[in-house]
């Protein structure tokens, strides 16, 4: 077998294979047609940027899993999966992005060859990957086939992570430290934020050792100011202000594995209620840790958080976090646990968050954010040890 191109030994596929079958029986899926990549990746190691065309992995509930795809990218598969040849499909390029012809008519055939005509099919509805006319097209080829809604099906089975996973989010930790660290280091009023991202992308790849940087699921975030207000904003060509917060999200990547981690940085001397604010986020961030404990839910991590903002009078409508692990653009989550007070979902080890608190305000905002693993016992572990602090460079 290939198994030397993965990153992963075959008892760890063959757990997580073993976990995913066990939920497609209790629904009584027959075959899995998986479309998001990181739950490609999950289930068989492909690595490739192709996920703009049609492609996933076929799980029955025997034998290997099938990897399906553009022609061209099969030799990706090859170089990446643990499968043998035979375990490798694709379809003819002549059906990429063409008005007569769609791959999933291609899928429909292979499904049909390998009995499933009648049979009990998943497939993830939601996920970006999987379009409505991929669907449209995949249900007039099987015509007499059950299209069952799997959409997270594969993400709830990652959700508690191997010491091998949780050994490649410490090294994408590391990294997140040391682009935090850079951004600190370099960050003065004047300079482009341009300039600033393309050294943290310097950063972040270059890694540290053997830990290279792989390519994260989401930009850097760096919104500065009255943009600070807006969670989502990149970046542009103007220079960085004195008297404005910046805050810097981003995550290191390990092969494809994330520990996102955010700090806010002011220059110059910041306004009070910013220095409350953020004092009062480090001892939310601080409660909803020493909450998160096995046996504990991830609800119990957000009203901890929650008491310790309304100290000084700020409600947050947001959730505080999510179930973070591998992932692919445009997303580090796991569409899974929420750290939000109506989620009572029970923590248990192996579960890793990105515990976000952000503060986004009508004119400012600010962000200070964990990764954190669930443990046997005691309070949960933060992946990474930058100071939970406004940062001031005056």
């Amino acid at each position: 077998m290939p198994l030397s191109k993965a990153p992963f030994s075959q008892s760890e596929y063959d757990r997580r294979i073993r976990l995913v079958r066990q939920s497609m029986a209790e629904r009584g899926i027959e075959v899995l047609f998986v479309t998001n990549p990181s739950n490609q990746f999950w289930l068989t190691g492909y690595d490739g940027w192709s996920f703009y065309t049609h492609q996933g992995v076929i799980l029955p509930l025997e034998g290997a899993p099938f990897w399906w795809g553009r022609f061209m990218d099969a030799n990706g598969a090859r170089r990446t999966v643990w499968m043998e040849e035979e375990n490798i499909l694709h379809y003819n390029d002549i059906m990429v992005q063409s008005e007569v012809a769609h791959p999933m008519e291609d899928l429909a055939s292979r499904l049909r060859i390998m009995g499933y005509g009648h049979g009990r099919i998943g497939v993830e509805m939601e996920t970006y990957f999987y379009t409505a006319k991929a669907h449209a097209v995949l249900v007039e080829g099987l015509p007499d086939a059950e299209m069952i809604d799997a959409s997270a099906l594969v993400n709830w089975r990652r959700l508690i992570k191997s010491e091998d996973e949780l050994n490649f989010m410490r090294r994408a930790a590391r990294i997140s430290e040391l682009v935090i660290a850079r951004a600190m280091d370099l960050i003065e009023p004047g300079m482009r934020k341009h300039d600033l991202v393309g050294e943290l992308y310097r950063t972040a790849v270059q890694g540290e050792e053997d830990s290279w940087g792989d390519y994260p699921a989401i930009v850097p975030l760096l919104p500065s100011g009255a943009d600070a207000s807006a969670p989502h904003l990149t970046w542009n060509g103007e220079a960085l202000k004195s008297g404005e917060a910046t805050f810097i999200e981003q995550s290191g990547c390990y092969r494809r594995y994330h520990a996102p981690l955010c700090r806010t940085v002011f220059l110059g001397k910041p306004p009070q209620h910013m220095v409350d604010a953020s004092q009062a986020l480090t001892e939310g961030l601080n409660a909803g840790i020493e909450v998160a404990r096995a046996g504990n839910r991830a609800c119990d991590i957000a009203r901890a958080l929650n008491t310790e903002l309304l100290k000084v009078g700020i409600e947050r409508p947001n959730r505080a976090g999510y179930a973070v692990g591998c992932s692919y653009p445009p997303d580090w989550g796991e569409h899974t646990v929420s750290i939000r007070d109506t989620d009572e979902t029970v923590l248990e080890p192996g579960m890793t968050f990105h515990f976000m608190p952000g503060l986004w305000m009508d004119d400012w905002g600010m962000e200070t954010t964990e990764t954190i693993l669930i443990r046997e016992s005691g309070a949960a572990e933060t992946l990474s040890q930058i100071p939970r602090k406004l940062f001031i460079k005056d």
